[in-house]
């Protein structure tokens, strides 16, 4: 492991340590700031000569600086010699702008894999991209793990009975139907319809019988929770007992966690792809690590282990 480097910019610095505590290596040493013009400054300050980097930068809030700081840091580091360098992308940012869905608008997440790839990244680790084509928009080898077993374990060892899984949108109905055999439940999904481009969503139906059962819903992404209160009541409303809400990425922007608190929803499990700061860990939500995922799939990657094998039944 010592040809094994691990850096991190401003964006999840504790996922980064918790990512190097599971590898017993120490965190890579670098200078990462803003100047008063706005302008970020990047210095490695260990050699890296050779070595095989990871850096770990999840495109968290704010999004553009931390963008900014991945690819500088990229750039630092391919002109510093690194062998290889494997940009460790928890949370992909702009992944809902995947496709040309509307007159004169740009596929930001193909723009996104064209920088990166630019500014030096040889590879991609990153957790449930919003799309799975995203993953063809890059000429890199891209890694995506996934956080279903951690969520479908969270709730499989809770024994509750009479669950079903509901996905909060049709596009999220597949990955839905595979946490569904994981927890031996069946599947219902909820029609909805996008509002303009400002992320309001209006819930019109939910296909598949949630009377009287313990409904789980399951996205991506928990932007605005908008979409999940709507699901939410929209459940509630069709005899659901209780409903319970888990996603990947606890983006939790604008009135989110008002909503939350707000809404019928008996708990929201997450993990930690992108920080969840102490004032938004509400009783009812739960952060589940990532780290240790994570840094199984760099260990394999250093070590040229199979990533597929982490996910095949035991």
């Amino acid at each position: 492991m010592d040809e094994l480097k691990v850096f991190t910019g401003n964006a999840h610095p504790a996922l980064a340590k918790e990512i190097t505590d599971y590898l017993d290596i120490p965190l890579g040493r670098a200078d990462v700031f803003e100047f008063s013009n706005e302008n970020i400054f990047v210095r490695i300050l260990e050699n890296v000569r050779e070595r095989d980097v990871f850096v770990v930068q999840s495109m968290s809030h704010p999004v553009s600086k931390s963008l900014m700081e991945l690819l500088i840091m990229l750039d630092a580091l391919k002109r510093a010699s690194a062998k290889r360098i494997t940009a460790v992308i928890p949370y992909y940012g702009y992944g809902r702008t995947d496709k040309k869905d509307q007159p004169r608008v740009p596929i930001t997440a193909r723009l996104i894999a064209d920088l990166l790839t630019v500014a030096g990244a040889n590879r991609l680790l990153t957790v449930d991209l919003h799309a799975a084509q995203i993953q063809g928009f890059f000429n890199i080898p891209v890694d995506e793990l996934t956080a279903l077993t951690l969520l479908s374990d969270y709730f499989k060892k809770k024994q509750m009975e009479d669950l079903v899984v509901v996905a909060t949108d049709i596009g999220i109905s597949k990955r839905a139907r595979d946490m569904a055999a994981r927890m031996n439940a069946p599947l219902a999904i909820v029609e909805k319809r996008r509002l303009g481009n400002a992320g309001k969503t209006e819930a019109l139906n939910v296909i598949g019988e949630v009377k009287g059962k313990i409904a789980v819903t399951f996205d991506d992404e928990i932007d605005t929770a908008g979409s999940l209160v709507n699901t939410v009541a929209a459940l509630i409303d069709r005899g659901a007992k209780e409903v319970y809400s888990c996603a990947t990425h606890p983006v939790l922007s604008d009135n989110a966690i008002e909503r939350i608190s707000k809404s019928q929803v008996k708990q929201v499990v997450v993990v930690d792809t992108v920080p969840v700061p102490v004032e938004k860990r509400l009783d009812k939500i739960v952060v589940l690590p990532m780290a240790p995922l994570l840094g199984e799939a760099i260990h394999r990657i250093h070590t040229g282990l199979s990533i597929g094998a982490m996910f095949e039944p035991e």
